[in-house]
């Protein structure tokens, strides 16, 4: 490969000409209207975080480290707050809407650009549709209570408990798909209406829990060690993941580079607060001891009911059926809460790879009534419905977990290079004690990559050498930074 082939494949975009791009609606694409404060910015981000991971969560973490799961979810929130403080610097210094994809492309160059928003693709386009194929089985639960059911061939994914193909799944994406065309303002005004009612389910759970609260239940408090609260560490850190949606919103924020960094670090905060007291309550109630099966010591936590935990607790404490199922309706509402966010992110990354001339120009273009990008959005809804209602997503949905380590890794190594090759920039907000945290942030996360199943890696390979094969059958021909030209073919 020649010098000017490799040095076109890694030539960065200047911070000034992506931020000009994204004010003054360049590359003949659209621009989006600003209309989100810190509030919707933040619960943005909350709704993506907390979907059913928590609910479900528990039951399958607590067996490995005891009580002192409470100490994974923090060390897992710790963890992500590296990655989370190289976001808000970015997200100030960059305020636009291709989030880590834009941040890469002025830091380490087009191909690598490429290849973070193929992995955010796998990130947010396939793990959305992983989330909706649970929506109809959580429905199912809550419908349960008033005696109505969806027969299992149009509730469950196929091939799994006689799923044939998954109605609730499409239904909400398509749902979403709609929020989404109205307006990012609507979208956000629901979005904080469903964060702020899962957020009252989980403080419901908590004052139920407490009222049983036991402080027998935490002794003996890490009874399976140290090994025991990393394995723990390792499970929920992907219940945290998606603080960076409001990353994707900096072209549709009010006062981007004050509020993204705020919105960012508060959400991590947030639901690190709501994961320990959610933890704290469900310990508190429920007591557990440690056996031995098979020869390995693990942690009996109740009934073994992992999927429906939180539920099972609330139904034990009060007696009742209503109890249980406002849990399932707040697994419910997670679920839409996060579909709808994860979309949204899935549009706007695709909206600034197509503005650079990466993708196709149909994805740049908004609609003068809602300046959202409405064609974007139907061909994201169509592909996702399509995956969650008929697709079993099998390993591809597991190696979401590497698309989105990939892309924090970059973050954390795009902050070091603009540091040192952009010093004059406007930043908002600084990354403290750097560069230990980034740093700290890439071993975290090259850490947990290299814990990844073997078949994981072989499906993320796939996915990349298909990423690749596009972009050097198209996204090479018609980047519109080493090509301005082709802004005639588009």
């Amino acid at each position: 490969m020649s010098e000017s082939v490799m040095s076109g494949l890694f030539r960065t975009k200047s911070v000034d000409d992506i931020v000009a791009a994204a004010d003054h609606a360049e590359a003949g694409g659209g621009q989006l209207k600003r209309t989100m404060g810190l509030l919707a910015l933040t619960m943005f981000s909350v709704g993506s975080i907390v979907g059913t991971g928590i609910f479900v969560i528990l039951g399958e973490a607590v067996p490995k480290a005891g009580p002192a799961v409470l100490v994974s979810f923090i060390l897992a929130a710790i963890t992500c707050a590296f990655s989370a403080l190289s976001y808000a610097e970015l997200a100030g210094t960059i305020p636009v809407s291709g989030s880590s994809y834009s941040y890469t492309y002025a830091t380490l160059g087009e191909l690598v650009a490429w290849v973070c928003g193929w992995c955010l693709m796998l990130e947010y386009g396939v793990s959305v549709a992983a989330v909706a194929v649970g929506w109809g089985q959580y429905l199912n639960e809550f419908l349960h209570t008033f005696g109505i059911s969806i027969p299992a061939a149009f509730a469950n994914p196929p091939g799994q408990d006689g799923g044939v193909f998954n109605i609730p799944a499409i239904l909400v994406v398509v749902l979403c798909g709609l929020l989404l065309l109205r307006g990012a303002s609507e979208s956000a005004t629901a979005n904080t209406i469903m964060v702020f009612l899962k957020i009252g389910i989980l403080a419901f759970f908590c004052i139920v829990a407490f009222t049983a609260f036991d402080g027998s239940n935490f002794a003996p408090f890490a009874p399976l060690g140290i090994v025991g609260i990393q394995a723990a560490a390792s499970q929920v850190f992907f219940s945290y993941i998606g603080f960076d949606a409001a990353s994707t919103a900096g072209e549709e924020a009010k006062n981007p580079r004050r509020d993204l960094p705020i919105a960012i670090i508060l959400s991590l905060v947030i639901v690190t607060v709501i994961y320990v007291l959610v933890t704290l309550a469900a310990l508190g109630a429920r007591s557990g001891q440690v056996e031995t099966v098979d020869g390995v010591q693990t942690y009996v936590w109740g009934d073994g009911n992992g999927d429906a935990i939180l539920a099972s607790i609330v139904a034990d404490v009060t007696g009742t059926a209503w109890a249980p199922a406002l849990i399932s309706l707040g697994a419910v509402i997670s679920i839409f809460s996060v579909v709808l966010t994860v979309m949204y992110g899935q549009t706007r990354i695709l909206f600034a790879m197509g503005r650079d001339g990466l993708l196709p120009r149909i994805f740049t273009r908004v609609n003068p009534r809602t300046q959202t990008p409405s064609a974007n959005t139907i061909i994201v809804t169509v592909v996702i419905s399509l995956m969650a209602g008929f697709v079993p997503l099998g390993q591809l949905a597991e190696a979401t977990s590497i698309g989105t380590l990939f892309a924090f890794l970059l973050v954390n190594v795009g902050v070091m290079v603009l540091r040192r090759s952009r010093p004059d920039l406007q930043r908002s907000f600084r990354t403290p004690l750097f560069p230990i945290t980034p740093i700290l942030g890439m071993i975290f996360c090259g850490y947990l990559l290299l814990g990844l199943a073997g078949v994981t890696w072989l499906v993320f390979g796939a996915w990349m050498l298909v990423g690749l094969t596009v972009y050097a059958l198209y996204g090479y021909k018609r980047s519109l930074l080493r090509h301005p030209e082709a802004q005639q073919w588009r």
